[in-house]
């Protein structure tokens, strides 16, 4: 049997300017910290949308991502936001909490804009996903 070492610690606790941690370039520094460390695993909390309460025990979808953890870093890269967009936005001002109120308010037009920029409904590749998790 095989022994590893690792660390529990939620997405949500990764440093970021955007009021949550998400899968954004301090997700792969993490990993990569891990690696160099000798770390085996990285244990997160369930990545589901939370609902009543924030927490991610209790939510709405047991399949559904948790739209939080999508990087706006990565979206301003492929040019469906841009960084004047969410600048003048208030995710909170303690970055040691999270302001679940702020972020809900902020983020979800942000994610709306680029969703709506990003042409995804043309891409084949997208087609396909969603032609096979619909049963089809």
């Amino acid at each position: 049997m095989n022994r590893g070492a690792g660390i529990l610690m939620p997405i949500t606790s990764l440093p970021s300017r955007y009021g949550i941690g998400c899968f954004s370039k301090s997700a792969y520094d993490f990993i990569d910290w891990l690696k160099e460390a000798g770390q085996c695993y990285w244990q997160i909390l369930p990545l589901v949308p939370t609902s009543y309460g924030d927490s991610p025990y209790q939510s709405f979808s047991t399949y559904g991502g948790n739209p939080y953890f999508i990087s706006l870093e990565a979206l301003i890269e492929e040019g469906t936001l841009t960084e004047e967009e969410w600048e003048g936005l208030d995710f909170g001002e303690d970055p040691q909490d999270i302001d679940y109120e702020k972020l809900y308010q902020g983020r979800y037009p942000l994610l709306r804009k680029a969703y709506e920029r990003s042409n995804i409904t043309q891409d084949p590749e997208y087609l396909r996903f969603v032609r096979i998790t619909a049963g089809g």
